[in-house]
């Protein structure tokens, strides 16, 4: 059969994303941070930007020119801009560069070096950070008398410590290749850093931070140091017996032991690990009004753009004059940049916003009641009650987040998956996850109650669901099986 080449005319219809509509879909789906980011860079790339303006929830108006954005490149609805228009200048008198350069330049901040010693802000206004491991510990390196070469062994070490202390995925011979010594050296230095405080630190496995302290703070007890040299398993098991028989010795003297090493620290980095914790900004707000629940979005620090007055009427004048420079192309190209990026930060501020009504109405129950009542919720449910796309909800809800008056939760928090009970009714997993938290939190510590014993008292308050269900959403929840949670003494 003989292949033969040819043209052909043809006719089709494709969905087109113009760089408009591309720009309004990556702001959607940005956290607040994210959004405060763009806006800020934004605004130092494009002069048409001002802050200041306050839309009370309305877009921008459309500005009548030949080249402004057209309704079939976006869904966006219009209303009012800020009509306040400052003393304009002659602008033929203007100094166009030092005009920019002035434009340009940073604001200045608030500043205490002219202030009298009255007006400076008092101690407790002073905002201070905690110290974070690694700087404690980079402290401790230079008062330690090691070299330079030593230090800089020391600072690698360092950088490669996890938040809980330990030197996990690093090996001894990987330290050495990137500090360019041998593997002697950096052993020698790691040797010096693990007796640095907290005590324990830079440890390699648990055995090893375990003895560590216990050298220190056990460096008699011999019965201590081969507990956990030999039988870190058996600990872990709470098999005191076995330990007892195995070390020939009492039950009591290896209750003791456990008891000692149960007053060593684990984790040696954990009091550092919340330094860094980022606090959470909500971007809208659920309020009760009587029976109603009200949302508001979270302005607070938020940039209100308009659209600047001075270039607006420049290029009007130009307009007028019949002027066609290189200028004027400029302040229209600016001009179309800046109502499209209003425009999308209004709509992503209006979907939020929708959203989040959509979620109180299939939700009223959680927010009556609390988390027991929390229902069974898709992406699709939302985007049908708010006639959108799926997708459009996926990315409102990711890194979203709401304050309502029982916590404050990513908008994500509300979907979850069905189990169905006895009664043929569905129920959130994030319900049952909160039943199998009370009944742990409600347990015997001496005598914890088994993932089968859970399933029992599940089925009990009309939930059936498998053992291998509670032990999925106990490991999820961060909770240990029964073994591991048995209190001893």
């Amino acid at each position: 059969m003989a292949m033969h080449l040819r043209q052909q005319v043809k006719m089709s219809q494709t969905l087109r994303m113009t760089p408009q509509l591309q720009q309004a879909i990556r702001l959607l789906q940005l956290s607040r941070m994210e959004l405060i980011d763009e806006i800020r860079s934004e605004m130092t790339e494009n002069p048409l930007l001002e802050e200041g303006a306050v839309y009370d929830n309305e877009a921008p108006k459309e500005i009548k020119t030949a080249e402004s954005p057209t309704a079939d490149q976006g869904e966006f609805e219009s209303g009012p801009l800020e009509d306040f228009k400052p003393d304009q200048p002659d602008l033929e008198k203007i100094d166009w560069e030092k005009f920019m350069e002035n434009y340009n330049s940073p604001v200045p901040g608030n500043s205490f070096k002219n202030l009298g010693q009255d007006e400076l802000p008092t101690l407790e206004q002073t905002l201070s950070t905690s110290e974070s491991l690694s700087q404690h510990l980079l402290e401790q390196v230079r008062f330690s008398g090691m070299n330079e070469e030593e230090q800089e062994i020391a600072a690698l070490i360092i950088g490669n410590l996890d938040e809980t202390g330990y030197l996990r995925n690093t090996s001894v011979e990987e330290l050495a290749f990137d500090a360019n010594q041998s593997p002697e050296d950096v052993s020698f230095v790691l040797e010096i850093v693990q007796t640095f405080d907290p005590l324990g630190v830079a440890a390699r496995s648990l055995k090893e931070c375990l003895l560590i302290q216990a050298e220190v703070v056990f460096p008699d007890d011999e019965v201590v140091r081969i507990m956990i040299d030999q039988h870190i398993p058996s600990l872990e098991r709470k098999s005191f017996k076995k330990i007892a028989k195995e070390m020939e010795l009492e039950l009591d003297e290896v209750i003791s032991g456990a008891q000692a090493i149960a007053e060593l620290e684990p984790k040696p980095g954990r009091q550092y690990a919340g330094v860094d914790a980022r606090y959470i900004t909500p971007d809208i707000y659920i309020y009760k009004v009587g029976d109603e629940y009200i949302t508001s979005l979270n302005e607070d620090g938020m940039p209100k753009l308009r659209i600047s007055n001075y270039y607006r009427d420049e290029l009007a004048r130009k307009k007028a004059e019949g002027e066609k420079d290189d200028a004027r192309d400029y302040i229209q190209d600016k001009l179309r940049g800046a109502m499209w990026l209003i425009r999308s930060i209004h709509q992503r501020q209006s979907t939020i916003k929708k959203v989040t009504q959509s979620i109180i109405k299939f939700q009223y129950d959680f927010f009556e009641e609390g988390v027991e009542h929390l229902k069974p919720l898709v992406l699709k449910d939302i985007a049908k009650d708010i006639d959108m796309h799926e997708s459009t909800v996926s990315r409102v809800t990711t890194n979203k987040y709401v304050h309502t008056p029982r916590g404050t939760f990513e908008l994500k928090y509300f979907f979850n998956s069905s189990i169905t009970n006895h009664e043929g009714a569905d129920l959130a997993s994030e319900a049952v996850k909160a039943k199998i938290r009370e009944i742990i939190s409600n347990e015997e510590p001496k005598k914890p109650l088994s993932d089968a014993k859970i399933v029992k008292l599940l089925a009990e308050d009309g939930v059936e669901i498998a053992r291998r269900t509670v032990a999925k959403y106990r490991e999820m929840m961060g909770i240990l099986s029964s073994a591991k949670r048995k209190q001893l003494f």
